[in-house]
């Protein structure tokens, strides 16, 4: 475990750790200012496939935070880069997402279909607009042999009234008709957080992973062996901590709470 201190390069969830739903959460302006005043490189990955990380970033403008696409890594990015590294150019892809999901899909060279006769392999991620159809195609698939691979497995996700339903519940309906496991390319799976590590030219003895929930964000720390930082401002309550087997190396109310020890400890 790192010393806050001895921190390097941060990978931080942005659902529950910058932003709940529309509403920015307190003290990110100063914590981005922090991080960019040290040095200490950060890249955002978010299990969120329904938006590209240009997307993200325009979101994230209209809260008056400044984060690049180029500092996005989103689930959806991430499972198109995979599917490009283990499939030939143009393999034809039977999606249940949305825009997110798709255009990474198209932007890595894939074909996109959606009849299960036409399909090599079926991706699924968070699906707003699900239908019984779209499970069909997608359960047809999988049966016939095509592989399945999801984005993520997150069950929920925290917006702005509430806790959602998440793409890891679509996973969830597409496995228990077709029998079959996914390949889970995002949190907590290792896939992601290597990408993002490369992305920042960094390894695991100066990275720490922030977020708000510990079967993702936490766990995917731990799995990659850097020093894991969770907030309570997302899906992880004081109970769930304490019932949890999953323990982070450090524990904070909030990004403030976070920023405050963390500077601390530099002076």
């Amino acid at each position: 475990m790192l010393k806050l201190s001895q921190i390097r390069a941060l990978i931080f969830d942005m659902d529950g750790v910058i932003y709940r739903g529309n509403t920015r959460l307190p003290g990110i302006p100063e914590f981005l200012s922090f991080l960019e005043s040290h040095r200490i490189n950060y890249i955002c990955v978010t299990n969120n496939a329904t938006r590209s990380a240009e997307q993200f970033s325009a979101k994230l403008a209209d809260m008056k935070l400044q984060i690049p696409a180029e500092k996005i890594l989103t689930s959806s990015e991430a499972t198109a880069s995979f599917i490009s590294q283990h499939y030939p150019p143009g393999v034809k892809v039977l999606p249940v997402g949305e825009e997110g999901l798709i255009s990474a899909l198209e932007s890595y060279g894939a074909s996109i279909v959606s009849r299960h006769q036409d399909a090599e392999l079926v991706v699924a991620g968070m699906d707003r607009q699900i239908t019984y159809e779209k499970l069909t195609q997608a359960t047809r698939a999988i049966l016939s042999g095509k592989p399945f691979i999801g984005t993520n497995p997150d069950l929920t996700f925290p917006a702005a009234d509430g806790i959602n339903p998440g793409a890891g519940s679509i996973l969830a309906a597409i496995e228990a008709a077709s029998g079959v496991h996914p390949k889970v390319i995002g949190k907590p799976e290792t896939t992601i957080f290597e990408m993002a590590m490369q992305r920042m030219d960094v390894d695991q003895s100066v990275t720490a992973t922030l977020g708000d929930r510990l079967e993702t964000d936490i766990l995917c720390g731990q799995r990659v062996n850097i020093t894991t930082i969770l907030v309570m401002t997302g899906v992880t309550t004081s109970e769930l901590l304490a019932a949890d087997s999953i323990k982070p190396d450090y524990v904070f109310e909030d990004v403030p709470e976070l920023l405050s020890q963390w500077e601390k400890e530099i002076l």
